[in-house]
């Protein structure tokens, strides 16, 4: 007695089908897993025996052998506990063997025969309609995520008992259909800019970064409205396009964050860790991969509040993903690789007690301080494209009655600023400024004479590297959108090498 079905293994952010193979023989009684599986995979076996007597299926006494092909691809997780199931019930004749043409099965099971929800649903439904398969039997608690893709019928399984009324006579659970919701994530409550007095050129610097989705370094005394400013970011930030909320969903699906949703996620990740976060939390991993903070901020913000209280091997760590917008996680089961397309804010005092440069109140030796602003080095600061200084707030600035410009307002123009990006690169495979590759800077940066004159003087002046003069003309460009300029000029030249250099101060010791 033999029978296959099709499940699939889930690799970073890439699905494997798993053809899951039965077959049951005469012989010693038995019940073998085979196929380079993890510990969990390896429990299946007494899950699933103990689920299916539970469900009234008693096994025979023979020789089960249930074979996860490819072998050579690592199967972790409990979601082929629902599959191999299904594949003892199709081979012991319970169901029609035609039951499963064209379906996905992934689900872990019980002890008591309830099917419990897995994760990543929304990576595995996606890549069955990618392949042609009609059906994709799940956990009930999976169903509105599954459902989501359009194009394939999610049938939503509570327990084995379901699940065999469906497969052997077409019994709908309450849990099926084909139709996508045609919902949306609820509106949040973001805190707003007009509660925020003065900082004019921290705002600026705020609307120029969620413009062109540019890394973001803000400097000052405590209380002086860092972080104040950060959290009012996501305020002002561009929508997201539906295949930007698709990768983000994905993301939070694998990562089990994405429960009991039916709608995909339309506000972009806003991700605050704290400075005790340890680099298997923030860059993903453990022994069974996943993403971490930094891929959940994907197509948002990872802000890190009193950045130099983080370890130095944690910022250090950001480098790469900084630059490539991506993770490489390599264990022993393979390569993993998540996404990590995120704008970076973080938010420091210039000292340990917060106050230099201001010799009056600062209590920090020189020492100290190199040794405090140690901890961010030039190759983290290099990929930083705006550094604004946030002053104390004068008694004046505080009580003065004037309202200040809300979010919606700096929404407008970010959004106008990034209308004018998406018709620029509506061929390319990229939508901000932050991310144009060196090659095309010559094509959408163009410069003039005057304009070509201002950045040589600056590269040589500056001692700019490579790398600073690239990200000062993308960040120029995005200054001339805000303006609504087609062509970058010296002005917005000359501002953006303003913010690149606006923490120099901080560090003349």
């Amino acid at each position: 007695m033999f029978s296959t079905i099709t499940s699939a293994a889930i690799l970073g952010m890439e699905v494997v089908f798993v053809r899951v193979e039965v077959d049951i023989a005469r012989g010693l009684p038995g019940f073998m897993l085979v196929g380079y599986l993890s510990s969990e995979v390896k429990e299946a076996g007494e899950r699933v025996r103990v689920a299916l007597k539970n469900a009234g299926i008693t096994l025979p006494p023979m020789r089960i052998t249930v074979n996860l092909s490819p072998a050579n691809i690592r199967k972790e997780g409990t979601a082929f506990d629902l599959p191999i199931a299904v594949g003892i019930l199709k081979a012991l004749g319970c169901i029609p063997e035609n039951s499963t043409e064209g379906v996905l099965a992934a689900g872990e099971l019980g002890l008591d025969g309830s099917v419990n929800p897995i994760r990543g649903v929304l990576l595995l439904v996606k890549k069955a309609k990618e392949e042609g398969l009609e059906r994709c039997l799940i956990p009930a608690e999976n169903y509105g995520e599954g459902r989501l893709i359009e194009g394939v019928e999610v049938i939503g399984v509570r327990g084995l008992a379901e699940t065999i009324d469906y497969l052997k006579d077409g019994k709908k659970t309450v849990f099926s259909g084909r139709e996508a919701r045609d919902k949306e994530e609820p509106d949040r409550e973001m805190p707003d800019f007009s509660e925020i007095k003065g900082q004019t050129a921290a705002k600026r610097a705020a609307e120029i970064a969620a413009a062109g989705f540019h890394n973001l370094l803000l400097i000052g005394s405590p209380g002086s409205g860092k972080t104040m400013i950060a959290k009012r970011i996501p305020g002002i930030l561009p929508p997201m396009t539906e295949e930007e909320s698709l990768e983000v969903s994905s993301v939070y699906s694998l990562a089990g964050r994405f429960r009991d949703k039916d709608a995909f996620m339309k506000q972009r990740p806003f991700m605050d860790p704290h400075h005790t976060i340890t680099a298997q939390a923030l860059m993903g991993g453990g022994k069974t991969v996943r993403p971490g903070l930094l891929s959940l901020a994907h197509k948002g913000i990872l802000f890190l509040d009193e950045l130099p209280e983080f370890k130095t091997d944690i910022i250090n760590m950001l480098r790469q993903p900084l630059e490539e917008k991506k993770i490489h996680i390599v264990r022993l089961g393979g390569n993993y690789v998540f996404p990590a397309d995120c704008m970076f804010v973080g938010a420091m005092n210039p000292c340990p007690c917060g106050y230099y440069p201001d010799m009056a109140r600062c209590s920090c030796t020189l020492q100290k301080v190199k040794r405090y602003q140690g901890h961010i080095s030039g190759p983290v600061m290099d990929r930083i494209d705006l550094c604004a200084g946030v002053a104390r707030v004068t008694a004046e600035q505080l009580l003065q009655e004037n309202r200040e410009e809300s979010s919606s307002c700096i929404r407008k123009r970010v959004i106008r600023a990034r209308e004018m990006q998406e018709e620029r690169y509506k061929d390319e495979s990229y939508l901000f400024n932050a991310l144009m590759p060196q090659p095309d800077l010559k094509k959408y940066c163009y410069l003039g004479k005057k304009e070509e004159n201002l950045m040589d003087k600056a590269f040589r002046t500056l001692q700019l590297s490579a790398r600073s003069y690239f990200r000062i003309l993308k960040t120029a460009r995005t200054i001339a959108d805000l303006d609504g300029c087609g062509r970058v000029k010296g002005m917005h030249i000359e501002e953006a090498l303003e913010y690149r250099m606006g923490g120099e101060k901080y560090w003349e010791i």
